[in-house]
């Protein structure tokens, strides 16, 4: 479960409210999790247990996932920040 100490902040990070800012982050977070498969070659309970965790956090509620934005145009997403 060391493995987990790794992966688990990377689901605490929190999204960028300004729209552009979104592609930038999801495209940091994908690349950071490739590099961290490929270089530590985490153990399988550990892959199993951090893919769950993304899956249920993606599919728990709209906007939730760390990989992709919901918003289909520019202009709601601007318009929810307060």
């Amino acid at each position: 479960m060391y493995c987990l100490q790794w992966l688990i902040p990377v689901l605490l990070l929190p999204k960028p409210l300004n729209s552009p800012m979104l592609q930038t982050h999801s495209v940091f977070m994908l690349l950071y999790l490739a590099g961290f498969f490929l270089e530590r070659k985490p153990c399988t309970m550990c892959s199993i247990i951090f893919i769950a965790a993304v899956i249920l956090l993606c599919y728990s509620g709209v906007g939730n996932c760390l990989f992709w934005t919901t918003c289909e145009d520019t202009n709601t997403c601007e318009s929810e920040v307060y």
